[in-house]
């Protein structure tokens, strides 16, 4: 493992892989600073790039967008008191009361050094499972592999959101959604509606840009104005925010290492790594007189995970083909049209490319970190530029992302199509993301279910994998029902 380490790292620092690694670094950090997209659109917009590139060099610069967002959204969480995304709701309770008093720049520091070490422990502990997971991992066979998929769906549905009934029944639209078109398994055309553009099915780029993108920016628009209606200058403190890291570095490694722990659970992600961690860290503290009031230690733990997580989540994603978030869904797409089958033959045929992977998360933490430090006071003004210039640029190119999926003018009336799904979905509280994962994951259970019918027949249900997997699932499935049902009673 040691020689695949090393090839890599040398790999990844070739300057072509290297500039890739940047451009994904910087599309993060631009999409980071608009609240609410999250990097599901960054990534989306890149796929596109990524069919015809090198490996390594596509799946690099996915990565950098990846690494880089909980770090950028830090900007409009700490200055204007709006979340990033998803994984920063818990950094403005503090960050933002430090940006009051005049310690905005000192909140920044922090979330940035402990953003960036998150993101080194995520990937270190990525690595380190690599020997350990080797031997259970080479044991699964295809019966192992689909009810993997099966758990890593229903705990996606059942964990996203707060209502898991919904979250199930996206993923089951997403699995039928992902059935259109030719059949990977047998030789005919399924739902193509007599018509020549539904022949390939639904484009992966279109679906998820549709989702993500097309609704973030209508609720934008409507709203008008700027991005944030209201912004803080940076203030002082830049050092002082480095000597809380160092003050608080058990805090840092402890938190990093809950949030990889909450990326290798499917479903769980952003959704809850930063209120979980915030809240771990309430009930833990000694002083909890000044959380609410601008505690760096409120800043420091929520960004130590959100990070850390990515790594996490590259576990199920490489190992056992089953994303652990959204954007893992697209890096896993990426994957497959590049012809890689993620699985247990990672370990043995992409050893070298895994390693990649995780020196280019590590070295995208290290780059970003430094370019927030670097620009952070021209990339604060930008959450304050009025919206309605911004849009045409960005639309443009969310236009440009889906033509490109298949050149057809079907992709611009699929993209309207997914947009209004989408849309919709959000108003009345479908989470999105287990559709986009069924979608994705729908192709690996359908083979992985002929292959296993045709060789093993109803006998695989009896195989000891089989029944843990299916245990675990109908353990998850009972504590989101049982956990929905207590929140309907109290509410």
């Amino acid at each position: 493992m040691l020689d695949a380490a090393v090839q890599a790292l040398f790999i990844v620092l070739q300057p072509g892989h290297l500039a890739y690694l940047l451009v994904g670094v910087g599309v993060g950090l631009a999409v980071g600073v608009l609240p609410g997209l999250g990097g599901i659109v960054g990534m989306a917009l890149l796929l596109p790039l990524t069919f015809t590139m090198d490996a390594t060099a596509g799946l690099a610069m996915l990565i950098g967008v990846a690494a880089v967002i909980t770090t950028s959204d830090t900007f409009v969480s700490v200055l204007m008191g709006v979340p990033g995304s998803a994984g920063s709701q818990a950094t403005v309770v503090d960050g933002y009361a430090m940006a009051q008093k005049g310690e905005g720049a000192r909140a920044l520091s922090a979330a940035f050094l402990a953003s960036m070490f998150g993101g080194i422990i995520g990937a270190l502990a990525l690595c380190l499972s690599l020997p350990v997971a080797r031997g259970m991992v080479l044991s699964f066979a295809s019966p192992e592999l689909l009810m993997m998929s099966v758990m890593g769906l229903c705990m996606i549905g059942v964990l996203s959101g707060n209502a898991p009934l919904k979250g199930i029944l996206a993923a089951s639209l997403g699995l039928f959604l992902g059935t259109w078109g030719a059949s990977n398994i047998t030789a005919e055309y399924r739902y193509s509606f007599e018509m020549d553009y539904l022949f390939d099915g639904i484009p992966l780029v279109v679906l998820s840009l549709g989702l993500y993108a097309i609704p973030e920016f209508l609720d934008v628009l409507s709203r008008g104005g700027s991005i944030a209606r209201k912004g803080l200058s940076v203030g002082s403190g830049w050092g002082e925010g480095a000597r809380d890291v160092r003050r608080n570095w058990p805090l840092v490694v402890r938190h990093s290492l809950v949030g990889v722990g909450v990326g290798i659970v499917p479903g769980l992600g952003a959704s809850i790594v930063d209120w979980l961690n915030y809240g771990l860290l309430v009930r833990t503290a000694r002083d909890k007189s000044k959380f609410g009031s601008g505690d760096v230690r409120g800043v420091i733990a929520p960004e130590s995970a959100n990070n850390a997580k990515e790594g996490g989540a590259l576990i199920p994603t490489l190992l056992f083909g089953v994303p652990g978030s959204a954007g893992m869904a697209l890096l896993l797409s990426a994957m497959v049209v590049q012809g890689i089958q993620p699985g247990p033959r990672m370990l043995t045929d992409n050893l070298q490319l895994i390693f990649a992977l995780v020196w280019s998360l590590a070295i995208g933490n290290v780059v970003g970190t430094a370019v927030c430090f670097a620009l952070s006071r021209p990339i604060s003004r930008l959450a304050l530029v009025p919206f309605s210039l911004l849009f045409p640029v960005v639309f443009t190119l969310i236009i440009v992302g889906a033509y490109q999926s298949t050149r057809h003018f079907g992709d611009l009336l699929a993209l309207v199509a997914c947009g209004m799904l989408g849309w919709l979905m959000k108003r009345f509280g479908f989470p999105r993301a287990p559709l986009l994962i069924g979608f994705i994951l729908s192709a690996l259970v359908e083979r992985n279910l002929w292959i296993t019918l045709n060789r093993y027949g109803w006998d695989w249900l009896s195989r000891p994998g089989v029944l843990v997997i299916g245990v675990l699932t109908l353990l998850f499935l009972g504590y989101g029902l049982r956990a929905a049902l207590r929140r309907e009673k109290s509410a």
